[in-house]
Formats: structure tokens, sequence, C-alpha cells
């Protein structure tokens, strides 16, 4: 089991129990998951933590009897035996989100413990903060900022809080940088965003040059790693078909920019934040889910089509479609994630506004801190952060490493509305098995199973009710190598290949796909909604009969279309 493996040049390493190489870093679970805590000693955060943790079947009767595998067999691996800290061959499944704007953003204004204390509450186990990257921003607000975050570390000791930068990627849109805590976390993120950010060095324009400079600055976060002026670093693309900037060959340009070294960038949003824009006026904002109504401009890749400007089921174009560019992506056998997160700058129906008329964000490097403006207001678009979206990674435990770790392996699934509590996704052939962000290795023929464990909704989401899973998608698509033409955004192999009607709404849901005997390497991943909106996907029914509908601009509901996904599994016969 421990092994890792290489094909087309990636290495997958599903080994479980491994040593990270981050020297020695406190394992111990949060109090809210370690049951030999009574609830009378937690915190207020902690036992709404813990009180989370119920409701979805992660804490209490069972878990222990689900946390041992035997011979390799599939068990929920929310079931594994958190209680006693000891997880055997299944995971931590921590909440999070990699993309939040505090006061140190131009265009935010909430307090860094605002942020970490509302994604607490929204039960996340971690969160990034990131700021826009800026002149001013580098010269003044990546400093400012950090012992504002060191404070939340301290004060909401079960939540991990890591600092990053909304990096303006020359030559292309956004992307989350954020690196593991130390004594160097500021210094290397002022050094690379001065050197490497799009608007701070004048290279947002698409241009080779500009491209060039991207692929050097996550060579040099790769660096800074080797060096150990960081124990680790991670890039992940930010709304990545909003302005159609990010073409296809830049993002396989990041995906492969530091050769055989540890990967920096490892994905992008497949969901992008602002997912309360869409609500219609007068109770919204009246935009688009995202905010994604834009149309091409001359530094959009052409080749996009004007359908990749929208969000389908609040989801990215390029995640949306069934044999569209993450799926080329995937057909290459290499590793390319997705997430998903609030973009959380002013949230919907809040009554707080940006400090009073003496705020000089230029000369201070922040706004002054927020107050009550006196009335809600509905013409905001955001979340907080795990209020609607939620990114879920398989650790090995509670650390900022094990965190980067899971994300780097690919052990992501993410959901909107709280759609469903838990996911555990294993292929299995012989005596092995992998799971999310794996592969599995198994002689020409084997036959291979897909088991799914999913744990449906059990409790209210923030909008107040139960969502319901109507239906489970299992999307498969042929390892066809490395592209000839760095601008292939499709997979003319993937498709649908089995759906589930979910005809319960408690406990959890088993489902079985048999691959049959497996004669070449594939992938599959998952996908699952609420069946209130759905339409034809756009490679055709053959391909995808009933994936999301487009959103509508000015009447899209987040809270009426919630779906799910997970990233993939390869099978790899030899």
């Amino acid at each position: 089991m421990g092994h890792g493996h290489h094909h087309h040049g990636h290495q997958h390493d599903h080994s479980h129990g491994h040593d990270h190489g981050h020297g020695q870093e406190s394992e111990s679970l949060p109090a809210a998951f370690d049951a030999s805590v009574p609830d009378e000693a937690l915190t207020p955060e902690q036992q709404s933590r813990r009180s989370l943790l119920r409701r979805a079947g992660l804490l209490g009767a069972g878990l222990a009897a689900g946390g041992v595998l035997a011979q390799g067999a599939a068990a929920p691996a929310y079931a594994s035996s958190a209680t006693s800290g000891r997880r055997r061959n299944g995971f931590l499944w921590l909440s999070g989100d990699h993309h939040i704007h505090t006061q140190y953003s131009s265009d935010g204004k909430y307090r860094v413990g605002d942020q970490v204390r509302q994604g607490a509450r929204h039960g996340l186990d971690w969160m990034v903060i990131t700021d826009h990257g800026s002149e001013t921003h580098a010269k003044i607000g990546v400093d400012k900022v950090n012992p504002d975050i060191k404070e939340a570390r301290e004060k909401y000791e079960d939540t991990l809080v890591f600092q990053g930068l909304e990096w303006n990627i020359p030559g292309a849109e956004h992307g989350t940088v954020f690196v593991h805590p130390g004594n160097n976390e500021v210094s290397v993120l002022k050094a690379f965003e001065t050197s490497y950010d799009g608007s701070v060095t004048g290279t947002s324009g698409s241009s080779p040059a500009n491209e060039a400079l991207a692929v050097a600055g996550l060579n040099f976060l790769a660096e800074q790693v080797r060096r150990r002026k960081v124990k680790d670093a991670l890039m992940l693309a930010n709304h990545p078909a909003r302005r159609g900037v990010d073409s296809p060959h830049e993002i396989r340009g990041w995906r492969d920019a530091t050769g055989s070294g540890r990967q920096i960038a490892v994905g992008f949003e497949g969901a992008p934040g602002h997912q309360a824009a869409g609500i219609a006026t007068p109770l919204g904002m009246g935009r688009a889910r995202g905010i994604y109504d834009n149309n091409p401009s001359a530094d959009s890749f052409a080749g996009y089509p004007l359908e990749s400007y929208r969000t389908w089921g609040g989801f990215d174009w390029m995640t949306a479609t069934v044999g569209g560019l993450w799926d080329s992506l995937l057909a290459e056998g290499k590793p390319w994630w997705i997430t998903a997160n609030s973009d959380s700058h002013q949230v919907y129906t809040d009554t707080a506004v940006r400090g009073g008329p003496d705020s000089d964000f230029t000369a201070n490097g922040r706004h002054t801190d927020p107050v009550y403006g006196g009335k809600i207001d509905v013409t905001q678009g955001d979340y907080w952060p795990g209020q609607y979206s939620r990114t879920h990674v398989g650790a090995d435990g509670f650390s900022y490493a094990a965190v980067m770790d899971g994300i780097r392996a690919g052990r992501v699934w993410v959901d909107h509305g709280q759609l469903i509590s838990g996911l555990d996704a294993r292929v299995a052939g012989g005596s092995r098995w992998a799971t999310l962000g794996g592969a599995l290795h198994v002689k020409k023929g084997q036959k291979v199973t897909l088991t799914v464990d999913i744990a449906l909704a059990d409790g209210p989401n923030w909008a107040g009710f139960v969502p319901k899973l109507a239906r489970v998608d299992v999307i498969q698509g042929d390892v066809t190598g490395t592209v000839a033409d760095k601008d292939t955004f499709t997979a003319p192999t993937a498709k649908v290949v089995r759906s589930y009607e979910v005809n319960k709404s408690t406990g959890v849901v088993r489902l079985s796909y048999s691959l049959g005997a497996v004669d070449r390497p594939v992938y599959v991943r998952l996908r699952g909604t609420d069946g209130n909106r759905s339409a034809t996907g756009l490679m055709g029914a053959a391909v995808d009969p009933a994936g999301p509908a487009v959103d509508v601009v000015g009447d899209a509901d987040p809270w009426k279309d919630l779906w799910f996904y997970s990233n993939p599994v390869w099978i790899l016969p030899s």
C-alpha cells in the first residue's frame, strides 16, 4: 500500500500514515473531535462544532466500529475512529475555505477575527486569509495582517488559519497562494508578491513574457520550500473562467511549472465565491452567481465559447462541463484538483459597514474597523466562510501540514449548501484500493469496483432547511496521455456512465459501480445534485443527459440549486 508510482511523469502517492517530512508537529485532535473532553468543558464555538459533527454522523455511536478496514474493504472515511485520535486507513475530513478577504483588501471590510469567528461558527476547520495583491498590500498589508492572523490562531485554537494572498497572476486571472505558518511566512509572501504579482509589476496583460513570469513565480515558491524558508506552499487558481483569460496552455503551464520538484500549483476553484450575487432584486444584487456576468475581452482566450463566462449550477464552466477543460486535464493522467470557496468580501444581509470617513487604505494598508450600519444590506453577493461553500480535505491529522498534504494529494470533495454531510469513495481491485486523488494499480483485466458511501444531510443548513440529495452521477474518462496541443479543452471519452436516484433522506447511502475488467487506464469522479435544475450538458445527451443548467443572470437563488463534486480516482492497469 505504501508505494508511490509514476504515470505520465506524475507521481500519485496513495500511501497512508506516511512521514510528511515536516518535522514534529502537534497532531492532537481539536477538543470538539475528542470524545474524552466533556461537552461542558467546550467553548461555545467548540460546542457548536461538536453539534455539527454529531449531526453529520461524524461523532458518536458506530464511529469506532467503522474505523477498522479488513483486507482493504471499504469503510466510510468519515466513520474512522476519530474519538481515539487513530484513523487507521481512514482520514480526518476537515472543512475549509482558501479564499477569504479582510479589511486589508481595498474592497474588503471585515477584521481577520470576524472572518475566522464566522468560519468557526459555520463549521470550518481551516481557513486561508487571502487579501488582494497590490502595491499597498506588498508594502504594508502583508506585514500588518500577520499579527491579526497570529491572534486568531491563539483565540480559535480549533481552527487552522493560514496566511496567504490573492495573487494577480501575470498574464491571467487571480489565484490563492499560501504557505505553511512559520518564522518566514511574511518575508516569503512579501518577496513573492513584490516580484511576481501582476498588479505590482504591471504584468497583468496577456503576453508570453507575462505568462513566463507566472511560471517563474511558482518556481520561486518551490525554491523557498526546497531551501526550507517555509515548510510548504500551494497555489490554486481562483474563478478561472470568469473573464476567459486563463487559457488552457497557461493552466497546464502552472501545473507543470516545478517539473519533478514539489508541485505548487495544484488546482482551481471548481465553484467560485460570490454565490449570493444571483439573488433577484429587490432581495439581492440581481447579478450573476459568482459575479460571472462578463464577456470576452482582448486578453481572453479566443477559443472559449460564450457559455464559459457563466456559472452552471453555481460551478465554473471548466468544472461543470463533462468532457470539458477539467476532464481534458485529468485525461492526461496528471493531478489537477477542484475546490469551492466563499471569496468573502461583503456579506449578503450583513448590518456592518466599512469604518468611518477617516479610512485611508492607501496610507494605512487597511480600512478602519467595521461599524454598525443601521440596516440589512441585500446589495452584496457573498456568504461567510463555510455558510454556503465548503472544501473538505482528507487529512492524516489535525495540522497545517496535514491539510496542505491532503490538498496536494487531491483528497478533496466540495459541496454547496450542506447538500451532504460526508463522502467516502474508493476503487478496489484484488487486495488494493485507492481513494480521491489517488491511483489504483492493478493487473490488466482485473475487475475493479467503485464503492461510494454518502452521509446524507442530517439537519438544517444555514438557510434553515434540510437539503435532499436526489441523484449521484459517476463520470468516467480514459487516460489518453499528454496532449500535443496545450490549448486542448475537451476530453472526448469522458461521460456520465451511471446515475443513481437517491430514495432516502437520512443516514448513509452506499452506491456500487462495477468498472468491469479494466484493460486501459481510466479515471472516475463523482457529482451529485438536489435535482432542482438540470439540463443536457454542452457535449450532448450521450455525454451528460442531466447536468447543471446555466445560471440565469439576475435570478439565480443559490439555495435552490445545490451540487457536490469529488476529485477523481485513477485506475491504472499494467
